[in-house]
């Protein structure tokens, strides 16, 4: 079986990332499982840079074949805030709740037509000889004037489609993979990973 090292440590990513490639016959590692893995600082310009870097890094440090992902949310009326600083966006340590309570904060009074946003994803896979392939996903919504739901994780609470009426907490994570930006990535990236991992 062949193994691929998914370049996090943030475990709720990692659960998503996992139920993506079910279906892959490969072994999964987390940098978790390496001791002494570098710590990577995500101070790329784009989400492409820190996946590019994630996945580089890991690869040459563990010698295998390694995926790196970066995401985050864009708000229209916030000149593309938060952006790549969406998990840390609240201030540290990252919070979750921190950050959707800032963004609240700071739309505070918009109507709905004025809170669009895009969740975007970068997907990046690499060897110990180099980049293979990055891909993008991304997926267009309006943020809730309040949480709700209770699945996935990051802003999912106040993210909502706009075709379903609800968030992606509220829609779960069945429905949410056919349509988010990382599941729209890794759809993209599917045939390098089959192709790599045969």
């Amino acid at each position: 079986m062949r193994e691929l090292v998914i370049a996090t440590k943030n475990r709720k990513k990692l659960r998503e990332i996992r139920q993506l490639l079910d279906g892959y016959k490969v072994k999964l590692y987390c940098l978790d499982d390496f001791p002494g893995a570098p710590n990577i600082k995500e101070n790329g310009k784009t989400f492409q840079e820190n996946a590019v870097k994630k996945a580089m890094r890991i690869a040459q440090f563990t010698k295998m074949l390694s995926l790196g992902e970066d995401s985050g949310l864009e708000v229209m009326a916030l000149e593309g805030a938060p952006g790549i600083y969406s998990s840390r966006f609240g201030g540290w340590p990252k919070d979750d709740e921190k950050n959707n309570r800032k963004l609240l904060r700071l739309l505070k009074g918009l109507p709905l037509s004025e809170r669009k946003a895009v969740y975007k994803s970068a997907v990046a896979v690499a060897g110990k000889e180099g980049l293979i392939k990055v891909v993008e996903g991304k997926c267009s919504g309006l943020i809730a004037y309040t949480p709700c739901g209770k699945y996935g994780f990051g802003y999912d609470p106040l993210f909502i489609i706009p075709k379903y009426k609800k968030t992606f907490a509220e829609l779960g994570e069945k429905i949410k993979h056919t349509m988010s930006h990382r599941g729209q990535a890794f759809r993209k990236i599917k045939k390098t990973l089959i192709k790599l991992l045969q």
